[in-house]
């Protein structure tokens, strides 16, 4: 059976605007009826790090507040802090990041909260028997909340081939530990030439893991890879060893993705923008030159069906001369591995369909 997906393209009247047409498809995948007075229903977003100009603009996310508010129920913003060092590496600065990108209360009318705790630590332990993991972290408030709706960028990622409402739910609503369980499988690494021995990192291990002599030294045998330490290290020098594969990043990514919206069962709502589709993700303090066209915007409760109709979307476009993108120009080519040519991204698709998450088969229909 097919799942529905609906599509508004980027023309618009002086009767019928880009903000009307985010109304249309929200009521078309029933909004009013997927909520109801006294919910709590979590916006996840990407708030865009400092730099970076190519994520949703916040008075297209005022639209989906102000729909949900019609329900009865109280919507908030929110994102998870980053494995990585940046402006979005613990709560105190990921909202600064967030007003100063536009994601103030007064354009929002929504509050913001950052969902894993102050330095990413708040994760809840969610069961899903995974081909890869028993359990997955999922930041404590997203776990919590009564409904998700998850508004995402559409465009090309380094490691998953693109990113789009999988990636924004499974990577996105991970703890920090959820996060260094999908890219790593070893325990994080200290740079001997920046560590000052301060041990801050000694005290935050919660199993007793690190030695700190000249230098902090982690014990692989003994790190649980909460990731604790690489958000408490005052100069940035504990680093994420890199080392998983793709093809198991992005099942790993997945299965964070079931526990993401597990007990959200009907109330969870996907809105995809297939603009701005830069080469990599929002997490770099800039944005490269978009590969494609700018299309429209997708709505559906399938989230696998949004991102492959998405995906269909930019490849059948023309690619954009002068950009990251160095093969598949031509409508139909392969624009993601145009860009990163090593990496199927499909794996994550396949295996959402194989987990019962949606399915790869939809009908595209136009409002």
């Amino acid at each position: 059976m097919k799942s529905k997906v609906f599509f508004a393209d980027l023309r618009t009247t002086p009767r019928r605007n880009l903000l009307d047409k985010i109304d249309d498809l929200l009521a078309a995948v029933g909004v009013k009826e997927r909520f109801r007075k006294g919910q709590l229903v979590a916006l996840k977003l990407h708030f865009g790090e400092k730099g970076n100009a190519s994520y949703v603009r916040p008075i297209f996310v005022r639209r989906a507040v102000d729909r949900i508010k019609e329900t009865g129920a109280s919507p908030f913003l929110t994102d998870t802090n980053t494995l990585y060092v940046g402006s979005r590496g613990n709560s105190v600065d990921h909202l600064r990041t967030a007003v100063e990108n536009g994601f103030d209360y007064a354009v929002v009318s929504a509050p913001l909260i950052i969902a894993d705790g102050l330095r990413g630590e708040a994760g809840l332990p969610i069961r899903v028997k995974g081909r890869h993991l028993e359990e997955v972290s999922i930041a404590r408030e997203i776990a919590s909340a009564d409904g998700l709706i998850a508004i995402s960028h559409f465009k090309c990622h380094e490691l998953t081939g693109f990113g789009g409402a999988l990636k924004n739910v499974g990577m996105g609503c991970a703890s920090r530990e959820g996060k260094l369980t999908q890219h790593s499988s070893c325990a994080p690494v200290v740079d001997p030439q920046g560590c000052t021995a301060c041990g801050d990192c000694s005290l935050a291990c919660p199993s007793d893991a690190i030695e700190v002599g000249a230098v902090a030294v982690i014990n692989e045998k003994t790190c649980i890879g909460c990731g604790h330490c690489i958000a408490v290290c005052p100069q940035g020098t504990i680093n994420v060893r890199w080392n998983e594969s793709s093809s198991r990043l992005q099942e790993k990514m997945v299965e964070h993705f079931e526990g993401a919206v597990k007990g959200k069962e009907g109330r969870c709502v996907y809105l995809t923008f297939v603009t701005q589709v830069s080469p990599a993700c929002d997490c770099y303090g800039h944005n490269d030159a978009p590969i494609v066209p700018d299309a429209g915007v997708l709505a559906s409760t399938d989230p696998v069906a949004i991102d492959q109709a998405a995906a269909n979307i930019v490849n059948g476009l023309e690619g954009q001369k002068g950009t990251a993108l160095s093969s598949g120009h031509e409508p139909g080519g392969d624009k993601f591995r145009g860009v990163h040519p090593s990496i199927d991204w499909e794996v994550q698709l396949e295996y959402a369909e194989a987990r019962g998450l949606g399915t790869r088969n939809y009908a595209l229909e136009k409002v």
